[in-house]
């Protein structure tokens, strides 16, 4: 009877012991999905308008504007310069929660520092009439749901000002997968005062579509959105920074996209601006 309850408890405590292997599992493959899905990308210059010709840029993931959680690994990060040619980066050095990565600003002008386009992992994700959900979204899916397989795509800009403005080459649209393409000059923003943008897909306007600002001081404050806006038929929308500080424009599309390596893909895109 003795050796029965041994028995038993053994068994108890490697079943226990495997459970929580399995729960173990479950985070990391949640902790490696969430970037891609669920968090949003950014890129922070250490300055938007630059005294050198050198530039500090942090780059992560966060559920916060601006408040590095995961570190943004293989991402192809890159510069348009102010005659509009793109040239990528040095290799990026990496810490646990945020990936840092210099830039050369050679001449006088407007640059747009990014990520460049970041391909993620595979996840799940289903659709409820014409609103697609990523699986661990909010609430269970629906009874009967279709599921196909989504990978996610990000991309993180910001523009940086050296000396006087000059040529605008760095506005120039990429014409592929989701951008938010300022309209006006993007080292001109202020409190207060309306700043417009269009949102583009494949280098076309995406009508419909929701666009959040976040704002940093919102961290403190409590008021983490600064506004929010559905795109109209051209794919413009206008926002407000109502204060002085640093924002984040985030924009969402998911789409079949048959071209490409998955049969759908997630686009988030994000834009890191300054108000003052």
């Amino acid at each position: 009877m003795m050796l029965g309850r041994i028995r038993s408890g053994v068994l108890k405590r490697r079943t226990t012991a495997t459970m929580l292997e399995i729960c173990a599992v479950a985070v990391t493959i949640a902790s490696a999905l969430s970037p891609a899905m669920g968090h949003m990308p950014y890129v922070l210059p250490s300055a938007f308008e630059a005294a050198r010709d050198r530039i500090t840029i942090e780059a992560s993931f966060g559920e916060d504007a601006f408040r590095p959680e995961i570190a943004m690994k293989d991402a192809p990060f890159e510069v348009t310069r102010p005659d509009g040619k793109t040239v990528p980066l040095a290799a990026p050095t990496l810490a646990s929660d945020l990936t840092v990565v210099e830039a050369s600003l050679p001449v006088e002008g407007l640059y747009r520092v990014s990520s460049g386009q970041r391909l993620g992992r595979v996840g799940k994700m289903y659709r409820t009439g014409n609103v697609w959900t990523i699986v661990g979204e909010g609430a269970a899916p629906p009874a009967g749901a279709t599921f196909v397989d989504v990978r996610s795509a990000t991309i993180a800009d910001a523009y940086v000002l050296r000396g006087k403005p000059g040529a605008s080459g760095a506005l120039t649209v990429r014409g592929k997968a989701l951008e938010i393409h300022p309209l006006g000059d993007p080292a001109s923003y202020s409190p207060g005062a309306p700043a417009a943008f269009e949102i583009l897909y494949d280098g076309k306007p995406l009508a419909g579509e929701a666009v959040t600002l976040f704002r940093e001081a919102g961290v403190y404050d409590g008021r983490k959105q600064a506004g929010t806006a559905t795109t109209d038929e051209a794919g413009r929308i206008t926002l407000t920074p109502p204060d002085a500080g640093r924002y984040l424009l985030l924009a969402r599309h998911r789409t079949a996209t048959p071209a490409g390596r998955d049969a759908y893909t997630s686009f988030t895109a994000t834009l890191a601006f300054e108000a003052l």
